[in-house]
């Protein structure tokens, strides 16, 4: 059975989402240069990977500008999002509670984290119909 294309992205197009992120518009080159700082990555695999993103929406090309110039046409929340509902929906089969049962059990939080998920709780609790 063929799979379902997914517009999650995957591991290394995160990597590139996060050079787009940190760096603003760059071109293949500026991209492939900044993986290449923290793991080996040949430019066509890059150029490649680039493509696929931009067919799934994750990024956008300027056609006008030569060498074309990419930019992530995904904001970091709404990939942080859209990774979350996918793991929730994935995993484990739309249960909120006990995805965040499990990540508290997974990693000890700091009283910092433990803090802003109260209060992330309370505002959401105050939004409840």
């Amino acid at each position: 059975m063929a799979r379902r294309a997914s517009r999650t992205p995957t591991e290394r197009e995160l990597e590139i989402l996060r050079v787009l992120w940190d760096r603003g518009p760059s071109t293949v080159r500026q991209v492939n240069e900044a993986l290449n700082e923290r793991m080996r990555t040949g430019y066509t695999t890059t150029l490649k990977l680039m493509q696929i993103m931009r067919d799934k929406g994750l990024v956008q090309r300027d056609p006008t500008r030569r060498p074309q110039v990419y930019c992530a046409a995904v904001s970091r929340d709404g990939a942080q999002k859209q990774i979350v509902r996918d793991l929730l929906d994935r995993v484990f089969e739309g249960s909120a509670d006990a995805m965040v049962m499990q990540v508290l059990s997974a990693r000890k939080a700091t009283p910092e984290e433990l803090a802003e998920i109260r209060r992330l709780i309370d505002e959401h609790e105050e939004h409840k119909p």
